[in-house]
């Protein structure tokens, strides 16, 4: 079996940065240089020098590090490691969507296709869906796919109205009302922190709608001694690796995302030893979803 020391020895040998998604197994996390959710993600690639990423989450976010970084080697440790809702959506979808509203602003979750991006003026991460949905022009018209989750979300926040499409997370669905009030009865004094990708009803059942990320802040911030959280579980080796004086508690620990766990030490060091498999992105189409996610980056 491979070892954290032999993937992080491969990593420097090959001048290769590790990111690892929140969600990603806890020694997966451990040998990575950076764990984070997709807007911190995003931001690492858009900022690193090294000249191989190894990208430990599922295609779309491997997808992403590529279109950031046309010169550099990118590497995923399983290229089978999906994402669900991302398939929901096509770009045909998008392009009929903006013959139907003409002059709408089309906006996708970073959970998506490249081939999605492209068609989009605009990208959105669940961190910072809310700032960037904001900064838009509300005199206009707002597509927003693939999520109807996380895109009702947002529009009650702001007062607003979006073109949704019915995409959603089967993992995060898993989490209903009745599965948060059982939490409550079990761990009375805990808050209860939900991601957005969350239903209406899970949500409004919460105390706080937050991104992995934010997550991450809310408990470093929070006097609570327990906390109660609502995603994949894999959020929290990172939480109690970072607030070793709390507690942490799931509302479903069956709320597992079988892609985000296809990715190993085994395939990591596989991946860095034979220098695959890579992942590409015509460039035709990255050009295109780049100004997308660049877009995004700059909503500050």
């Amino acid at each position: 079996m491979a070892t954290i020391e032999e993937v992080r020895k491969l990593a420097a040998e090959r001048h290769a940065v590790i990111l690892a998604h929140n969600y990603q197994r806890s020694e997966v996390q451990d040998a990575a240089d950076y764990t984070g959710d997709s807007l911190e993600l995003a931001r690492r690639a858009a900022e690193t020098d090294a000249e191989t990423i190894l990208f430990c989450g599922v295609y779309f976010m491997a997808e992403t590090a590529a279109i950031l970084n046309p010169g550099r080697t990118v590497l995923i440790p399983d290229p089978s490691a999906g994402c669900p809702m991302a398939d929901m959506v096509t770009a045909d979808d998008v392009r009929r969507l903006k013959a139907a509203h003409p002059g709408a602003i089309a906006v996708c979750y970073v959970n998506s296709t490249a081939e999605v991006k492209a068609e989009c003026d605009i990208c959105v991460t669940s961190g910072n869906a809310e700032r960037v949905m904001a900064s838009l022009s509300k005199g206009r018209e707002k597509i927003f796919v693939p999520d109807r989750h996380l895109g009702s979300h947002i529009a009650d926040r702001l007062g607003e109205k979006y073109i949704l499409w019915p995409g959603y997370c089967p993992t995060h669905a898993m989490l209903t009302a009745d599965k948060i009030a059982r939490a409550r009865r079990e761990h009375p004094l805990a808050p209860v922190l939900v991601h957005p990708e969350c239903s209406a009803e899970t949500r409004l059942a919460a105390d706080e709608r937050l991104s992995t990320g934010g997550m991450c802040a809310y408990a470093r911030n929070s006097t609570a001694s327990d906390i109660v959280v609502g995603t994949e579980t894999g959020i929290l080796h990172r939480l109690m690796a970072e607030n070793p004086g709390k507690r942490f508690w799931c509302v479903d620990e069956r709320c597992v995302c079988p892609n985000m766990k296809k990715t190993t030490l085994e395939n990591m060091k596989s991946a860095l030893e034979t220098m695959s498999p890579k992942v590409t992105v015509d460039p035709v189409v990255a050009a295109r979803a780049r100004r997308a996610i660049e877009a995004m980056l700059a909503v500050k």
